[in-house]
């Protein structure tokens, strides 16, 4: 069904490709990159952003399978890690060419009779360990085990080990983060010793790439920062914003002192007022959190708060001090900085901000 909102995710994807080389240059001449497009592309749009910038990097990864069939069927060739797969999925992750992250003997268990089942040669997997993040990954004292049963049989093959850094944003966490560096290098090379092969080492997120050059190893993945966001301010100065957060005014009121605006009158004017009402809500991914004066739009280069509760499909804001007309454009972010801002007025952070944008928004993609 074609989409027809007038509220729109404008997303540039001529500067995720400008940031994506970005990241490329901080690399070494062989260290591959994957690029992270799960939650629909950190909320813009998976399949335009891979198709643009398939031909410069290494993998993808998703979250989960439906994510990654969804690629496959938009014509990305490319490798796909899964990396939170479910068991219930492991026949359409092969079906589909994914390769799955194995992240406990279950799941390793269960992959290895899917393989088996369909007399598989060296198919690739994915070996997650657990080195202080305590989400998902075996330990480290049940290498000997996974080779062990990896061994034993010629369906698959171990294209990666990895782990994930738990802060490497945080610079007061850094004796944290090498503990983990430091981890995740002996687990490498005892499971490399046992398997008898050489997995691509993997390590760094977004902020990794930027605050731990030594631990590259064979490959990082890139995520928040192909969208524009480099989790420190000077780093997120250096890219270009990829996402803006559009609307228009479909009406605009006069209040007189007294009256009362949305639901359960949260705000009663003590003066007239002017409001201008905007068709997205928290339908749309614009949290209840900003109503009430704490989150604000632009119109016509100037702050207008918005005010009362936000609905389910629509906001007000006062406009009393705007020159503006119904149809005029409302900007609700544009800039990396403005979405830093949003989400530090609410307590949360840019990849929550972002990645709630609802489907039902309309994505216009600029190349």
């Amino acid at each position: 069904m074609e989409n027809h909102n007038v509220t729109k995710l404008q997303i540039d994807l001529n500067a995720a490709r400008f940031n994506l080389d970005y990241f490329k240059g901080k690399l070494q001449k062989n260290t591959k990159i994957l690029v992270v497009v799960k939650a629909f592309g950190y909320g813009s749009d998976a399949i335009k952003i891979a198709k643009s910038i398939q031909d410069s990097v290494d993998y993808f990864a998703v979250a989960y399978t439906d994510e990654g069939i969804a690629l496959r069927k938009a014509g990305i060739n490319t490798p796909i890690l899964v990396l939170h797969p479910q068991i219930a999925n492991l026949e359409l992750i092969v079906e589909n060419c994914l390769e799955p992250n194995l992240y406990s003997f279950s799941i390793l268990n269960a992959f290895l009779a899917v393989t088996n089942a369909q007399k598989l040669t060296d198919y690739p997997i994915h070996i997650k360990f657990n080195t202080g993040l305590n989400r998902l990954g075996f330990k480290a004292d049940e290498v000997s085990t996974i080779t062990k049963k990896i061994r034993k049989n010629k369906f698959v093959k171990v294209a990666s080990i990895f782990s994930h850094l738990a802060a490497s944003e945080d610079k007061n966490e850094r004796d944290f983060s090498i503990q983990q560096i430091t981890l995740f290098e002996k687990i490498a090379i005892d499971f490399e010793q046992k398997i008898g092969y050489k997995p691509t080492l993997h390590l760094c997120n977004t902020s990794g790439i930027i605050n731990y050059p030594q631990a590259h190893y064979d490959m990082v993945r890139l995520g928040i920062g192909l969208y524009g966001f480099g989790n420190d301010e000077n780093e997120t100065s250096k890219l270009k914003n990829v996402i803006a957060l559009k609307s228009v005014i479909s009406q605009i009121h006069t209040i007189k002192k007294g009256e009362s605006i949305g639901y359960n009158r949260a705000f009663i004017a003590d003066k007239e007022v002017k409001t201008a009402t905007i068709p997205i809500g928290h339908a749309d991914g614009i949290s209840r959190k900003f109503g009430n004066e704490v989150g604000y739009v632009t119109i016509n280069n100037q702050k207008a708060l918005i005010i009362g509760n936000v609905c389910m499909d629509m906001i007000m804001v006062a406009i009393s001090n705007i020159d503006c007309n119904e149809g005029d454009e409302v900007v609700i972010f544009d800039s990396q900085q403005t979405v830093e801002k949003l989400a530090k007025d609410t307590n949360t952070i840019s990849y929550e901000l972002i990645t709630a944008i609802s489907q039902r928004v309309k994505r216009e993609v600029f190349h």
